[in-house]
């Protein structure tokens, strides 16, 4: 079934299950909503890795990263922080030339940065994160049109982390991270996946 994305509200796929437009095709981006996509990640390599993967999709379809992903899980060490701080130029160059990702020398720059930053932390990374999570009495949105692309928590986030040494962490592509890590729960009222 073809979807709309301007369609009023949840979508219902061939396979009779209601879900939000975005998420009903290809069977790339059906996995990751079905699956995936608002559940929570509370571990730390997983938050990094969705960090990440928010910061190499600013400005291209999320089913290039989707598709990409397993490059970027080997290119950058199964998002090891620890292990990604201590690239240095020589890494930079060797991804740059590495067609299983996005070849885009500030958003590889800004991975290595981040790793920096999130090994410079006080605080467990997963504590820092979920500390903006929003109110989760929000009620649920009926439509796309009800999905913000940033709020005050995501404004928040994004300012602490970029005074702790993050980039590419904007207020949109925070408030991204807390869609695709379960920090809301952004799933349209009637989808199957919605948690509440």
């Amino acid at each position: 079934m073809a979807t709309d994305l301007a369609a009023p509200g949840a979508v219902r796929g061939d396979d009779g299950r209601l879900r939000c437009p975005w998420g009903d095709h290809p069977p790339d981006y059906r996995t990751y909503h079905d699956e995936e996509w608002g559940r929570p990640v509370r571990d730390g390599r997983g938050l990094f890795e969705r960090m990440s993967l928010e910061a190499f999709q600013s400005g291209l379809s999320w089913l290039t990263i989707l598709r990409k992903r397993e490059g970027f899980r080997l290119a950058f060490a199964d998002f090891d922080a620890a292990t990604v701080a201590g690239f240095g130029p020589a890494d930079v160059e060797r991804l740059l030339s590495d067609a299983t990702i996005v070849r885009n020398r500030a958003k590889i720059e800004a991975t290595v940065a981040n790793a920096r930053a999130i090994v410079d932390l006080d605080e467990p990374l997963p504590d820092l994160l979920w500390s903006f999570a929003p109110d989760p009495g929000r009620s649920a949105p009926v439509t796309l049109a009800d999905v913000p692309s940033r709020t005050p928590e995501s404004q928040a986030m994004a300012r602490d982390l970029k005074r702790r040494g993050f980039r590419f962490v904007g207020p949109t592509t925070a408030y991204a991270l807390m869609q695709a890590t379960g920090m809301v729960d952004d799933h349209l009222a009637d989808c199957h996946a919605r948690r509440s």
